[in-house]
């Protein structure tokens, strides 16, 4: 790396702090802290949506699988494009609407107004063990690019990406975020698709080199494995309609048509970035094959933009790349940290809290979530299976009683408690199965398919078998779709 590589890494993390800082003045209160008061509009909105999903898996995680077992690889992709177009179509001006009307800032409020409190706890607990593992992933991402720019070894990148991340989320908040995102969006999708798709093609002297030097089985769309690829997709999909992002997100929107906009043109963004990075981490293949090449320690992706790349760009891709990592970082902090103070602390604990005491605690918050993240990928430093794990927990038990709250009207909050405490200890007994078990035939099973069941089978259950009668009397969500 030369010495102007250096100085890009160094600027932006200068860049981060001080606009983490600027942005803390800001803030009046957690509205603002956490959804931005309300008034975002459609391209910062889908800038947010880019920064929550195009992060360390969808660059660096599918780089190095679309290396592995090409093309099959953009699953991946595709899944994510799938989920923003059904979440934008069917709940986001929903969500927002609802949204506006009951003052929520977390999805477990919109859980509680339908059903009860304790519904509440089971989903703020379910959110806070998805966004550890959410945050873990991006973290450990971070610290492989900055190590690739840096040549520092793995455990001080790893110490410099989380420092930089909390400290400027913390201070920042919401604002810090919208503020880097939409620069780094732009940065992102030019810097991958405009300047090292083009340069990548040219070194390999065109395309022909992908269909004449790679296994026949790169251009298998099952490769991966169709179990893997179907559990992959469903969980990824269903995970839009639970993620405490998605709700973040359409909150924070000026109108319900831009809670709708903003989450599509997110979704075109996301696909042509993702079949960038396809493209790019086949190439690597090419160049690398067999791992042969690629400087010790980094992924195929970023071996790939030290070879190819001239000084000075290749420094800024890799910050183009990094900022894309810490950006969904810095959202998925955010995400759990309002859990945290708004769902915990301010719920149950003490909800005569100022407004200056909250926002204190959420800051604190936001540290305490990003330093546990932290040490959750330090210990599990795979970023695909962590993200897909993550993914798993946060969609089996929450699918069927979040979409009740738009589409079913005897949906009870007993059901709806009861079945997602079922399947959160379904997953979480069939992981640790997974781990010591690994000869039985039943824990081969991908853990979202009997976390999925037993929510559905005991959420229509209990309902049925109920009256039909809300719990809660004061919300009507037919009465308040868009």
């Amino acid at each position: 790396m030369h010495i102007i590589d250096y100085f890009v890494l160094a600027l932006y993390f200068c860049t981060l702090l001080i606009i983490g800082f600027h942005a803390n003045k800001r803030h009046k209160d957690i509205d603002d802290y956490y959804v931005g008061g309300r008034k975002v509009g459609t391209l910062p909105l889908a800038a947010l949506w880019m920064s929550s999903w195009v992060g360390g898996a969808a660059i660096v995680g599918s780089a190095e699988k679309s290396y592995q077992v090409g093309i099959s690889a953009l699953w991946y992709a595709l899944s994510i494009f799938i989920g923003f177009i059904l979440f934008a179509l069917t709940c986001a001006s929903r969500i927002k609407k609802l949204g506006d009307t009951h003052k929520h800032i977390t999805y477990p409020d919109l859980i509680e107004e339908r059903y009860d409190s304790r519904t509440r706890m089971i989903s703020t607990l379910t959110t806070v063990a998805a966004y550890l593992g959410y945050i873990a992933s991006q973290l450990i991402a971070a610290a492989h690019i900055i190590a690739a720019i840096s040549g520092q070894p793995l455990g001080i990148s790893f110490i410099v990406a989380t420092t930089v991340t909390v400290i400027y989320t913390s201070m920042g908040g919401f604002f810090a975020v919208e503020a880097t995102d939409k620069f780094q969006s732009l940065l992102i999708l030019g810097g991958i698709t405009l300047v090292t798709v083009p340069l990548t093609w040219n070194h390999m002297g065109g395309i022909e080199r992908l269909a004449t030097e790679l296994p026949a089985d790169f251009y298998d769309w099952g490769s991966w494995g169709w179990g893997t690829i179907l559990a992959m997709v469903t969980s990824m999909i269903l995970t839009f309609f639970t993620s405490m992002d998605s709700f973040t997100r359409c909150y924070a929107a000026s109108s319900c048509k831009i809670a709708r906009k903003g989450t599509l043109y997110a979704a075109l963004a996301a696909l042509i970035i993702s079949c960038s990075i396809c493209f790019l981490g086949m190439s690597s293949r090419v160049i690398f094959p067999g791992g042969t090449g690629i400087p010790d320690g980094a992924s195929a992706l970023v071996g790939l933009i030290m070879h190819v790349l001239p000084v000075g760009i290749k420094g800024l891709l890799l910050v183009a790349i990094l900022s894309a990592i810490m950006s969904t970082a810095d959202t998925c902090i955010l995400c759990a940290s309002s859990n945290l103070t708004s769902d915990i602390y301010h719920r149950y604990i003490n909800p005569a809290a100022s407004r200056e005491a909250v926002l204190r605690l959420s800051i604190a918050s936001s540290v305490f979530v990003g330093v546990a993240g932290a040490l959750i990928g330090w210990f599990f430093k795979d970023i695909m299976s962590i993200l897909i794990m993550a993914f798993t927990f946060n969609s089996a038990g929450l699918f069927f009683p979040t979409m009740a709250v738009f589409f079913w009207k005897r949906a009870t909050s007993a059901a709806a408690f009861w079945s997602m405490s079922a399947a959160l200890g379904t997953v979480s007994f069939w992981y640790v199965g997974q781990g010591l078990y690994t000869e039985n035939p039943w824990f081969a099973i991908d853990p979202v398919w009997p976390g999925l069941l037993v929510s559905a089978v005991s959420f229509v259950t209990l309902t049925l078998m109920a009256s039909g009668e809300y719990t809660n009397k004061k919300f009507r969500p037919r009465n308040t779709l868009v």
